[in-house]
């Protein structure tokens, strides 16, 4: 997944709500989301390659979502299944421990893993060393390259997607803006390449009761309707 947006503990009763684009291989299968695990529930799509996946949420309210990260390490395991790993926990908190420890275990591929409940909120950067950053309320954006202010995508993106100055709008009403941005070429949201591109697009939101809601354009937004997920599983 290459474009990560995240506004968490912005709007009153919904803590988190999360938009996505992943770009990948056009070649590489994957699964709509659905039910991916049971023992929490989970509701995420599918790396049908590797098995893992690169966002979803769990019925106690935990949210995940990883970017790529360029590093010149190899990885023993698929970064999805790390993702599909934490969704397997309670609590923010519980994942980042897990996580921790996975890490001085084996290799991974560099990442950038956003993990978020009500409580907490934190990005995981790896790219050989792990640095852990604690996220403050508000709108953040999350890139291969960077996060927020720190490079040139994720600002063009961030600015996108924050409300006008003295604008406090709803959840739907953000929601229908960060789609907007999720189908910018411009702003290099959306993307298509040669053999490469972006392959489905999401939106998450967890209420403060821990249950989801996800939307899913199975191709790129920008020629792709959403649809409910809940409606289809």
């Amino acid at each position: 997944m290459c474009t990560l947006i995240v506004a968490w503990r912005v709007f009153d009763g919904t803590p988190i709500v999360a938009a996505a684009n992943r770009d990948e291989a056009l070649g590489r299968p994957s699964r709509s989301p659905s039910v991916l695990d049971r023992d929490p529930l989970v509701v995420a799509p599918q790396d049908e390659e590797a098995g893992g996946t690169w966002i979803g949420y769990n019925e106690h309210g935990l949210f995940v979502g990883v970017t790529n990260r360029s590093a010149e390490i190899d990885g023993d395991r698929s970064r999805g299944l790390l993702v599909r790993d934490a969704l397997s926990h309670e609590s923010s908190a519980d994942a980042l421990g897990f996580v921790r420890d996975e890490l001085a275990k084996r290799q991974y591929a560099g990442f950038n893993l956003f993990l978020a409940d009500s409580d907490e909120a934190t990005i995981l950067q790896w790219d050989g060393v792990l640095e852990t950053t604690p996220l403050d309320p508000g709108y953040h954006v999350v890139v291969n390259e960077g996060m927020d202010y720190d490079a040139p995508k994720s600002k063009r993106i961030l600015h996108a997607v924050l409300p006008d100055l003295g604008e406090n709008g709803s959840v739907g009403e953000w929601r229908a803006r960060v789609k907007t941005v999720l189908r910018d070429h411009d702003i290099g949201a959306c993307v298509h390449g040669d053999g490469y591109g972006t392959r489905s697009s999401s939106i998450v939101a967890i209420d403060s009761a821990g249950v989801g809601t996800y939307e899913f354009a199975d191709g790129p937004p920008c020629e792709t309707a959403y649809r409910s997920v809940e409606g289809h599983i």
